[in-house]
């Protein structure tokens, strides 16, 4: 159930932007974007079989779209983290930037933050999730028709290809740690046998040598 797109936005000027998939749900974010109120917040809006999160902070939208599935706890770890590193490297930035003008430099990062969260379920650590649980809590979600207006609701379409290269890409990368498992403990197993071997071989060479092996040098 992943994170497919992220993005982070001045009121509607998207300044970077970021997906895993395709489809066209860039242009359905920008009519979301209109709906936003601009104080401070927390919601998330259904939208088919996928959800809207969004956070806004000081005038700075950070959202990103997820399959329903898809456990708000984590995306909004997701949302968290990436507000703070967009917070640490654009601090003043953000308030003359022009839309997508720090794309370039911000989009590598909410790839990284998405094929993390993807990947690890557990990137949003205990201690971090305890201090925000009772946030998240108190989140509301809304169905996307709320907040839209008649013929403003266009077809959310996503590539079902992409779903499953990213099961795939799952598949594979548990399978890989399998095999590294596997191998190492094949490995053990001959370096255990190589051990008994040798000790069985040195106790038999004793018995005929004696222990200082004396006998047979003679």
């Amino acid at each position: 159930m992943p994170i497919l797109y992220a993005l982070v936005a001045r009121n509607k000027h998207v300044l970077a932007e970021y997906t895993s998939s395709h489809g066209n749900f860039p242009t359905v974010t920008r009519v979301l974007l209109s709906k936003i109120p601009e104080q401070d917040g927390r919601m998330s809006y259904v939208y088919d079989s996928h959800i809207f999160h969004y956070l806004v902070d000081d005038g700075i939208t950070f959202l990103c779209m997820s399959d329903e599935g898809m456990k708000r706890r984590i995306t909004f770890s997701f949302l968290d983290e990436v507000k703070r590193i967009f917070r640490e490297n654009y601090q003043g930035v953000e308030r003359t930037a022009l839309a997508f003008s720090l794309n370039d430099s911000f989009a590598p990062v909410l790839r990284q933050q998405i094929d993390t969260f993807n990947t690890n379920p557990t990137a949003d650590n205990i201690s971090k999730v305890k201090s925000q649980i009772d946030n998240v809590k108190d989140v509301m979600i809304s169905n996307i028709d709320r907040v839209l207006e008649r013929g403003e609701k266009i077809e959310l379409l996503v590539d079902k290809t992409d779903k499953l290269n990213h099961q795939a890409f799952k598949f594979e990368k548990s399978s890989k740690a399998l095999k590294n498992t596997m191998l190492c403990k094949k490995i053990k197993t001959y370096i255990l046998i190589f051990v008994v071997l040798g000790l069985i071989g040195f106790f038999v060479a004793a018995m005929f040598c004696g222990m200082n092996f004396k006998k047979c040098k003679k």
